[in-house]
């Protein structure tokens, strides 16, 4: 069973999923690849600093996977072909991203319903035979029934996997997830297909896996965040407690630290990058605490209430 884990913009970026490898590996902790948040065309061109960033996991002990967000075939091809002349070797598309301000513009989820794009695109696909790919997508944008369109062209592409979250895009990462739409477009995709949503613990993967027999596995985002050690707790069987989880995040906060100490200058920088970490894994920490790291305003009390919340 594959097990992946998500991409998602402002968090997991290239030094979390160095840290997460770094602290995971040893207890089998670790995804089969991590999804890289996706790759943008801006201004023309394809965002130098994605491909830095890109670039920081990409020799890590676990395989990173690029994805891509496009409006356009001339979009979709500036983006596959920049990730091949770095070497790349597999592309993962963004059907799925629910933010309006992509959508709007034809991207993300918006992508499901565009028929006329996922044609030209599928003969791209065809046309790149060194790259493997695959989907990331959503049931639709506004109807969870819009996915019936655009699998038959899905269907035809050469992928290694789709993975599905059961939601529209205008439900964000809340409200009900359609379970039997997906039921129904798991039987009518022919590749393997990954399920994604609302994994917060190990016994949500069994649940799942139990649930529909044909996946090939799951991929697990803000869970993952929340908890960074659940796929250790599923692989072994064994759920750790609040002092093991609280010591690993210690760990993934100091590899992250030290890395932005070492390419920023600035409090001010620093404490946007670093404050982020803690808004998942509240519920480890404590909300109180997770909230007063939120408020830190320099480095001095930042440190002070990091050091407060992981001695327990």
């Amino acid at each position: 069973m594959i097990i992946l884990a998500a991409p998602l913009q402002g968090y997991t970026e290239g030094i979390w999923r160095l840290a997460h490898a770094g602290v995971f590996e040893p207890y089998s902790g670790t995804p089969d690849a991590y999804c890289a948040p996706f790759l943008r065309v801006e201004k023309g061109d394809v965002r130098a600093r994605d491909i830095r960033d890109l670039s920081l996991s990409a020799t890590g002990p676990v395989a990173t996977v690029p994805q891509i967000i496009f409006r356009d075939i001339e979009e979709f091809r500036l983006l596959a072909d920049t990730l091949g002349q770095n070497g790349y070797g597999r592309i993962d598309l963004n059907l799925g991203c629910p933010f309006p301000p992509q959508c709007h513009r034809g991207r993300g989820a918006a992508m499901v319903a565009r028929t006329d794009i996922l044609e030209a695109v599928a003969e791209e696909i065809h046309n790149r035979p060194g790259i493997r790919f695959s989907i990331k997508m959503r049931l639709g944008l506004s109807s969870p029934h819009e996915w019936e369109n655009s699998v038959p062209i899905i269907n035809r592409m050469p992928l290694t996997h789709v993975t599905v979250h059961p939601r529209t895009a205008t439900q964000q990462y809340k409200g009900t997830l359609h379970t039997a739409e997906f039921a129904r477009m798991l039987q009518a995709i022919s590749h393997p297909v990954i399920y994604n949503g609302d994994i917060a613990e190990p016994a949500d993967i069994d649940r799942i896996m139990e649930t529909y027999p044909g996946l090939a596995g799951v991929m697990i985002g803000r869970g993952l965040l929340a908890r960074p050690s659940l796929i250790a707790e599923w692989r072994s069987g064994k759920e750790w407690d609040t002092a093991m989880q609280t010591e690993a995040l210690a760990a993934m906060h100091g590899m992250i630290y030290r890395h932005y100490e070492s390419v920023l200058c600035g409090e001010a920088q620093m404490l946007s990058k670093l404050i982020p970490f803690w808004e998942y894994p509240s519920a480890i920490i404590g909300r109180r605490k997770a909230r007063e790291i939120a408020k830190s305003r320099n480095l001095s009390v930042y440190i002070s209430r990091v050091r407060e919340a992981v001695s327990g």
